[in-house]
């Protein structure tokens, strides 16, 4: 496959009175979000407890099951609602972009407050005290959610976790430098050379949906994870593929580039198995190759 996307995985008992969406909606036979009463046919419904993600990243399933693929990842800090726990395995929605999954229970912590920044490098190490010659505790990547406590010399002290070197965050509210598309582009190239991997959301593998949602997420934008969602809600839709612009989003059958300019994107693509730029038009020409058809939309915010 030369393009691979993010399609749906509508696995498991089918339990919904309604058409829902198990990315982002949890229910099972046996349980359900308490939101979806009335919605889906089960046991028993249940709010659910606050919980963070506390390792740098952490796999979602679709099953608690270590051999099944994943379908995203959560990073540091990032809130989820937790509607079960069992065997090792927590069932999980994540409150950033709402994905629903099963992830390691020990990658789970309470919750320490809101997080007052983010990592704002590639990658950035937390250390048990602010000093780098101590054991690295867990590799945060870009976009990791923090709630700094205190300074010392340099080094933000992390509620609960420990210190992070200073430079290498922001706060949460506070960048500039940019307008949204060119700042979108500017993450991107940051990120030229990584390796693609489906379902990663980090600098050490990442595809081409989770590539658009760093990047959003860094200057504090919502964004869905999965490229038919984004493609269905992001931004504004242009209707003239004459008027491509810098920054675009630009929609291919299970697939997302970001525009450079009219003729080159930036893109994560396992074409090539790492996030590359490359001519706009060699990315159609694969897209029509593979499934019938190209450009499937334009997305502007």
């Amino acid at each position: 496959t030369l393009l691979l996307g993010r399609p749906s995985h509508q696995g498991g008992m089918a339990v919904a009175m309604t058409e829902l969406d198990r990315r982002l909606h949890a229910f099972r036979e046996d349980l359900a979000d308490v939101a979806l009463e009335g919605q889906v046919e089960t046991e028993r419904f249940t709010e659910g407890q606050p919980g963070v993600v506390c390792v740098g990243a952490a796999d979602l399933r679709r099953a608690p099951d270590a051999t099944t693929g994943i379908d995203t990842q959560l990073l540091f800090g990032e809130p989820v609602t937790v509607f079960d726990v069992r065997d090792g395995w927590a069932w999980v929605k994540n409150r950033r972009d709402g994905y629903v999954g099963y992830l390691r229970a020990g990658a789970l912590d309470g919750p320490t407050g809101a997080p007052t920044h983010q990592v704002a490098a590639l990658r950035t190490f937390l250390y048990p005290e602010p000093d780098m010659k101590t054991p690295v505790k867990a590799a945060l990547p870009l976009t990791s959610l923090v709630r700094v406590v205190g300074e010392r010399d340099g080094w933000a002290e992390v509620a609960g976790a420990g210190w992070v070197f200073a430079l290498h965050l922001e706060g949460l509210g506070e960048r500039g430098g940019g307008s949204v598309r060119e700042v979108l582009c500017q993450t991107a190239l940051r990120l030229e050379g990584m390796p693609y991997r489906w379902g990663g959301k980090e600098s050490t593998g990442l595809d081409c949906s989770a590539l658009v949602q760093v990047a959003m997420h860094l200057q504090g934008l919502d964004c869905p994870r999965d490229s038919d969602m984004q493609a269905a809600s992001v931004g504004n839709l242009v209707e003239d593929e004459a008027e491509i612009e810098r920054g675009d989003l630009l929609y291919f059958p299970g697939h997302v580039a970001i525009a450079l300019d009219e003729e080159r994107v930036v893109h994560a693509t396992a074409n090539s198995m790492d996030v590359c730029v490359e001519p706009l038009q060699a990315v159609v020409e694969r897209a029509v190759a593979e499934s019938g058809r190209g450009l499937t939309a334009i997305r502007r915010l």
